[in-house]
């Protein structure tokens, strides 16, 4: 299924994408995609409805962050070889793994607000996924099994926060926004996600252009990873890091001003645009 929230901030409603586009209202199926309802009961029910017979939602209409309340937004650290490389860092032995807020989270087509003390905000297309049942020390073959869906993320990030403010800490730095969705694609649409490609321009201009195969730690082995660490409830968002081309590694360095449009692409998870604003 292709699902997604739709409506007013705060008043999203969750729809399905049907085959030909056209957006269709589930919200007399379900309430909500949080971590109440993010599991695979729930999807095992919502794959019993006909799709085509539910309401039409006009395809204008504002488009919200593909999940609300995360349990918790887990983000991977120079996961891509060059983009590690390009940045002057070493590649890892092990995972980075750092935090999001969730409150940070925001519509696929929402507006980047940056306030005037952000002279480094940068963005970082990845490809995220949500987990649809507890996961606790599981093996990697198995990992793929907890995967509710994939959807986009842009891992806005203030890098003067992350490099200098945060002492070592990156949190502070990445908790500003993080645009989601709009799609929340499951997992049976994706034949191999060890080959999906991502794209982000800015203005028109290619600035990223990666494939995840080229992962240093492919998905199976985070979530692997992880959950020896860490029990990954449902409704737990890890996002699998960047590929190179981030305005940081840009010469000269290229970090987002006022104006700016950005456009997103992620093979079978669908595109993002929206413009950079001040935040009044």
């Amino acid at each position: 299924m292709k699902l997604l929230r739709v409506g007013q901030h705060g008043q999203e409603k969750v729809a399905v994408m049907d085959s030909e586009n056209k957006i269709r209202d589930l919200s007399s199926h379900i309430d909500d995609l949080n971590p109440d309802t993010i599991n695979f009961k729930t999807l095992e029910k919502l794959q019993k409805i006909k799709i085509e017979t539910l309401p039409e939602i006009p395809n204008n209409t504002r488009i919200g962050p593909c999940v609300n309340r995360p349990s918790n937004i887990l983000c991977i650290g120079l996961n891509y070889s060059l983009h590690a490389e390009q940045t002057g860092s070493k590649l890892p032995d092990n995972p980075i793994v750092f935090n999001k807020s969730p409150d940070c989270l925001q519509g696929p087509n929402d507006p980047i607000k940056k306030n005037s003390s952000q002279e480094k905000l940068d963005y970082e297309v990845e490809l995220a996924l949500v987990i649809g049942k507890e996961a606790k020390k599981v093996s990697e073959d198995k990992a793929l099994d907890y995967v509710f869906g994939y959807f986009i993320l842009n891992d806005i990030s203030d890098r003067h926060v992350q490099k200098v403010i945060g002492n070592g800490h990156w949190t502070l730095g990445k908790s500003w926004s993080a645009p989601a969705g709009g799609l929340l694609v499951t997992k049976e649409h994706i034949e191999d996600i060890n080959n999906i490609n991502l794209s982000l321009s800015v203005n028109g201009e290619p600035r990223q252009n990666g494939n995840t195969k080229n992962m240093i730690f492919k998905v199976s082995f985070l979530i692997a990873h992880i959950s020896k660490y860490l029990t990954l409830k449902p409704g737990t968002v890890i996002s699998t890091g960047t590929p190179a081309g981030t305005g940081m590694e840009q010469k000269p360095q290229k970090f987002l001003q006022i104006g700016d449009e950005l456009h997103l692409k992620v093979d079978h998870l669908g595109e993002q645009s929206y413009k950079i604003i001040g935040d009044q």
